[in-house]
């Protein structure tokens, strides 16, 4: 299986003097942090889909031998979509808002959609984790009684779809504002230390 990872958006609720892939978490830009969670995976090969709005990224990403696929730029919908049409299904999808990805999560989650009985799969999280994480939860939605917020990881197969619920703090933080990326450069820091 292979990897999508989205990386065109313009960012505009983090108003950082970078582009928002590039924003740098306990030093890293976000989407190599993404990027090697990808590429540590199970998953086949990752492609970064950049747009007019990423130059930088899509420079950097290629620096670092990615490969990229241009997108339009006109919205995450069509920008997927046309990213998504260079790729064979089923395809991981991941924004790169998301930095304390770890391999084994997109193994997980790789492996959720393997027991899925549905095409596609999106990974959530309980919204109250984010809440007590305290990062923003911009979107959320019920299932079966619970709040969940979507994480940006997911599995694309075909129209019919399901949701797997993960209570992995990891994947409950996306940077979208200043505030998200203290509480994930504080995290990465923490889960970096070695246990005593």
């Amino acid at each position: 299986m292979d990897a999508l990872l989205m990386c065109g958006g313009q960012g505009t609720r983090l108003d950082a003097p970078v582009e928002k892939p590039l924003y740098g978490i306990a030093g890293r830009p976000m989407v190599d942090r993404v990027h090697d969670a990808l590429a540590g995976s199970e998953i086949d090969s990752v492609v970064a889909a950049v747009s007019p709005h990423t130059p930088q990224t899509a420079a950097h990403l290629r620096e670092r031998g990615a490969d990229v696929v241009e997108t339009p730029g006109e919205g995450y919908v069509a920008d997927l979509d046309a990213a998504l049409a260079t790729l064979s299904r089923p395809a991981v999808t991941c924004v790169a808002d998301l930095p304390l990805l770890l391999p084994a999560l997109v193994d997980e989650a790789c492996a959720a959609y393997r027991d899925a009985p549905a095409d596609s799969l999106t990974v959530a999280v309980p919204a109250d984790l984010k809440r007590r994480l305290g990062v923003s939860a911009d979107t959320t939605f019920e299932e079966q009684g619970q709040e969940l917020a979507p994480t940006g990881l997911n599995v694309v197969g075909g129209d019919d779809g399901t949701v797997w619920v993960t209570s992995a703090a990891r994947l409950a933080v996306n940077v979208n504002r200043p505030g998200d990326g203290a509480v994930a450069g504080w995290l990465a820091a923490r889960l970096a230390q070695p246990k005593e």
